[in-house]
């Protein structure tokens, strides 16, 4: 037997008292409520992303749709889901008769659900060169 080693010296490990019973699910629970709110960051977030991307998509598309000759509304809200196009304004000055069509979008951006909108909005501008016949 060796004397003086770090072995010798330990500690028996005690069984653990009442006290610390549930500590882990009491952790848990006061995580709870800050994992939900990251969450409905992070949500929010893909939402504005999103919308990003649904309004340069329907601006792109009227002004494709406004350079050969046809409604850039209709084409602008053909392009967007039913939440978002009702609350969608579409601007198209040129209506493809210039040398160049362009078209504006403007969307509101949604809180958490599609059907709720922040005072926050989005605009996107395309333009397309003109192919109608005059």
């Amino acid at each position: 037997m060796r004397t003086g080693s770090a072995e010798d010296h330990r500690p028996a490990r005690q069984a653990p008292t009442g006290r610390d019973s549930g500590q882990a699910t009491v952790e848990f629970l006061g995580m709870v409520p800050l994992i939900l709110l990251l969450l409905a960051l992070c949500w929010q977030f893909v939402l504005v992303g999103y919308t990003f991307v649904l309004a340069g998509d329907a601006a792109d598309r009227a002004a494709r749709a406004s350079a050969v000759g046809e409604s850039c509304q209709a084409a602008a809200v053909e392009a967007m889901p039913g939440s978002w196009a009702s609350g969608a304004s579409v601007s198209c000055p040129g209506h493809g008769y210039g040398e160049v069509a362009a078209a504006t979008v403007r969307l509101k951006v949604p809180v958490l659900f599609p059907s709720v909108k922040l005072p926050l909005t989005i605009s996107s501008r395309a333009a397309a060169p003109s192919e109608a016949a005059e």
